[in-house]
Order: structure tokens, then C-alpha cells, then sequence
């Protein structure tokens, strides 16, 4: 195991508007080496012996629409090469749904979108002590419209009342988040700011003045994705 100073994390950006957050502010606390591909870019992925952990992010695309975004074949080869060889990444949002994808699941839009603070529960004590949750059902912060089958020998580990699929942990070194844990007071405007048009009438979709008035939720979200991250890079 290498020396936490030499810690090195890479991530995969998908939007301008979706960027890593408050891991960027973990990471740079820990003293960690960030790197990033941004998709939307000229894109070039790193070789799997040039970090410890790999982080793939949100974004307003779907994984099945490799038509419209032909890059994403191109990210899902390289997403399975990353964990075929046994290194520890972190999917989420879409990041979570192109994991799941690679390893064998379907990915599909869900009968529901959920835009905005809203709970999601663990399945057992077991997945909420991996998340250090102090509350069962704790409010994160979502916006997804797609969901995904659970990939064979994954651990189902969070669900919420539309949508059973929520987290999940693959052989103890993939873990995908439908949710955003990693949002800050400036990441979730940002995405708000750029998704105003997907605040239609919904049972799970918040307006914007509530979720503009309900950002105290953002330090529990914070303080859950600290203990994450810690734990999966004592696992790279």
C-alpha cells in the first residue's frame, strides 16, 4: 500500500456544470494529487496504473444514448478496464449507472424522476455504518430520471420510494451513488442553474425556490462522502 501523501485520484467529468465538488475539497485536504478527463472536451484517459481511484460524475445524458454521445463507449471500455483490473472507483449519478452498465446491468429511465432533498434509506446496519450514517433515512440530494438493474454479485446497499436501486457495492471496490453526496452551496447551483427545465410537475421533483431554501442538509451529505472516500482509498 503506498504512502497516503502519493494518494492519486482521477475523475471523469461529463458537464461543465457537474464537477467533483467537495471531493475536490477532500482531496485537497488530504494533500492528494487530483487529475481529470473531461468529457465534453478533448478527452484522454489516464492508464490504470496512474491512480489509486477513480471517480466518474454526474451529467444530464443517458448511458444508453451512445448515438448522441459517442464518447461514452468509449468511457464504458475504459470504466471496465478500470475495474477488471481490481482498482477502486466511485460512480455517481450517471457515473453509478455507466458502472452498473459495465458490469452487465440494464440501464433504462425510471417510472419517476426525483429532483431535489430527498430521503433515501439504507438497506440494513451494515450499509448504513459503510456510509457512517447517523440516521437510517437520511436526505441527500438527487436528480436522476434513470435507474438500473442491480449487476450480479452486487450489494444493494440504499433505496428510496421511487427508486429501489440507489447505491450499490461491487466484490468491495466499485460503489455507485445514484445520489449526490459530494454536493456544496455552489455545485448544486450550478447543476439547478443549468436544469431549470427539468423542474416539470413530479411526486419527486422539488420546485427551485424549495430547493434553494433547503441547503442545510449539505454538511450531513459532506460529512457521509468524507467517510466514503476514506474508506475507499484504504481499499485502492
Amino acid at each position: 500500500m503506498m504512502n497516503k501523501s502519493a494518494r492519486r485520484i482521477h475523475y471523469i467529468q461529463h458537464a461543465p456544470f457537474e464537477g467533483p465538488g467537495y471531493i475536490g475539497i477532500w482531496a485537497r485536504e488530504k494533500g492528494y494529487e487530483l487529475s481529470v478527463t473531461e468529457m465534453y472536451g478533448d478527452y484522454k484517459f489516464p492508464g490504470t496504473d496512474e491512480f489509486d481511484l477513480l471517480v466518474i460524475m454526474g451529467g444530464p445524458m443517458g448511458t444508453y444514448e451512445e448515438d448522441k454521445y459517442p464518447w461514452l463507449k468509449d468511457e464504458k471500455n475504459f470504466v471496465k478496464k478500470v475495474i477488471d483490473a481490481g482498482k477502486t472507483a466511485l460512480g455517481i449519478c450517471l457515473g453509478s449507472q455507466i458502472i452498473a452498465n459495465v458490469l452487465g446491468a440494464e440501464v433504462y429511465p425510471n417510472k419517476e424522476k426525483e429532483i431535489g432533498w430527498l430521503p433515501v434509506t439504507f438497506t440494513d446496519h451494515t450499509a448504513q455504518k459503510l456510509f457512517d450514517g447517523r440516521e437510517k433515512s437520511p436526505v441527500v440530494f438527487q436528480w436522476h430520471g434513470d435507474t438500473f438493474d442491480l449487476p450480479d454479485e452486487a450489494i444493494l446497499l440504499a433505496s428510496s420510494e421511487a427508486c429501489v436501486n440507489q447505491a450499490f457495492l461491487y466484490r468491495e471496490k466499485a460503489l455507485g451513488l445514484q445520489f449526490h453526496f459530494e454536493i456544496t452551496e455552489k455545485s448544486y447551483a450550478e447543476m439547478l442553474d443549468n436544469g431549470l427545465d427539468e423542474l416539470t410537475d413530479g411526486k419527486y421533483i422539488q420546485t427551485e425556490e424549495y430547493i434553494r431554501k433547503n441547503t442545510q442538509y449539505i454538511p450531513e451529505c459532506n460529512r457521509m462522502m468524507r467517510a466514503i472516500l476514506d474508506r475507499l482509498v484504504e481499499r485502492s
